[in-house]
């Protein structure tokens, strides 16, 4: 029996992943999210999403990245279990949280001492946005925005990335209150090479699993 339970956990098909394959997704997403976040922060880049009102609130109070983004999540849970499910909000939940505590322990173990803010921007955003489609064909999400971004694509047909898009546009645009023009522009490059990454790469007819 325990054998049979065993294997049922790395059993996968074409159209659903197993518990394995979301455990590992979950974890690969949210370790490029951390890495990619560590290049923003350490380019003194701002973000999209609720990444980016992280962000501000982290500027503006000196409190930890990784607590703001949990906190400023707790609203979007709800909708998350209403409008996409109990397994994907327990998903996004641990996403969430994972990329939180990561945030908190990465600058031990990788130092980002200088970073060009272009490039960090251009390879920031790559790599968020390559995490975020792992957790997107897990049925997960980092919260916030993307859900809002997945529900309107499920329901509408909009591509998720352009309609997080622009509501990076309107976070960012709060972010003249605590950076210059400059860090601001290299941010939006950032937010526009995220969210072409998952514009271009994610679609629900093209990637069925579950």
């Amino acid at each position: 029996m325990a054998s049979n339970a065993f294997a049922g956990l790395l059993n996968s098909s074409a159209d659903r992943h197993s518990l394995l394959d979301d455990a590992q997704g979950i974890v690969a997403g949210s370790m490029l999210a951390v890495l990619g976040v560590s290049l923003l922060s350490g380019a003194g880049l701002l973000a999209g999403g609720t990444a980016g009102l992280a962000f501000l609130a982290h500027y503006a109070t000196g409190l930890s990245f990784g607590l703001c983004f949990f906190v400023v999540n707790f609203p979007f849970y709800y909708l998350a279990f209403r409008r996409l499910g109990l397994a994907f909000t327990i998903k996004t939940f641990a996403a969430i949280a994972l990329t939180s505590v990561l945030s908190e322990f990465i600058s031990g173990f990788i130092s980002m001492a200088h970073v060009d803010p272009i490039a960090g921007a251009l390879f920031g955003g790559l790599v968020i946005g390559a995490g975020m489609l792992a957790l997107f064909r897990h049925r997960a999400s980092l919260g916030g925005i993307g859900i809002l971004a997945l529900y309107i694509q499920d329901r509408l047909g909009w591509r998720a990335g352009f309609v997080q898009l622009g509501f990076d546009g309107i976070i960012l645009a709060l972010s003249f209150f605590v950076a210059s023009p400059f860090i601001i522009a290299c941010s939006v490059l950032g937010a526009i090479v995220l969210n072409l990454t998952i514009a271009i790469n994610h679609r629900k007819d093209r990637y069925i699993a579950m």
